[in-house]
């Protein structure tokens, strides 16, 4: 069973309607992409923990805007690297895989965990081991007619469809039933980053936002 704090991040999750995905981050300039993407009305921010000192910028961006924004950690492949990223300040859990033991750590600590599937057999699988909610990953190639299909069958499971998704195809996919996006590089652009250009970020945030809301009002 899911804690209390799990199902309220979850729920949050759903009203934001997206996840940025903050991957190949520095550390010298994680705060100022994660309050860009606050100030475009982005609040769920998802740290991966593949880029060198991660731990350390998932804390920094929690003391910073734990307040304001929804911290997780994400591409968490072992429950080892859960329990590190929770210890930081992660609230959610984000894997590209389904590792059973990973959802039991997050469980653990009362965190919500939502790991990487493709198949109706894992997404199943991983909401029998306790998972809040499930990635359906690589998005962009399953196409948001792949999501329609799946919640036939499987209408009770939460879908948060991520990889290859950006301002042009999320509509679609939360017309497809989607409970949430996870968003990358097509909204935290590494490019304008390394030239300063946060604003950019901000403006493909507020972009993204207004999509969503959009397609939310049409469904």
């Amino acid at each position: 069973m899911q804690s209390h704090s799990a199902l309220s991040h979850l729920q949050r999750i759903e009203r934001s309607g997206v996840i940025a995905v903050m991957r190949g981050m520095q550390a010298d300039t994680v705060l100022q992409v994660a309050r860009a993407l606050k100030a475009g009305g982005i609040d769920i921010l998802e740290v991966t923990v593949d880029a060198p000192g991660a731990l350390r910028m998932i804390e920094k961006v929690t003391a910073e805007l734990g307040n304001e924004a929804l911290i997780g950690a994400g591409t968490v492949l072992d429950p080892e690297t859960a329990r590190a990223a929770i210890s930081a300040g992660a609230q959610f859990i984000f894997s590209p895989t389904l590792n059973t033991e990973v959802i039991e750590m997050a469980n653990r600590y009362g965190k919500a965990v939502i790991p990487g599937v493709m198949t109706p057999t894992e997404i199943v699988q991983a909401c029998s081991a306790g998972a809040s909610a499930v990635k359906i990953f690589p998005a962009g190639i399953l196409g948001p007619s792949y999501l329609r299909q799946i919640r036939g069958p499987l209408p009770q499971i939460p879908l948060i469809p991520t990889g290859g998704i950006g301002a042009e195809n999320a509509a679609a996919f939360i017309h497809a039933g989607a409970m949430a996006v996870g968003v990358g590089g097509a909204l935290v652009d590494l490019k304008a980053i390394s030239a300063g250009h946060f604003d950019i970020i901000t403006e493909k945030a507020k972009e993204l936002v207004r999509i969503i809301q959009e397609a939310r009002s049409r469904c």
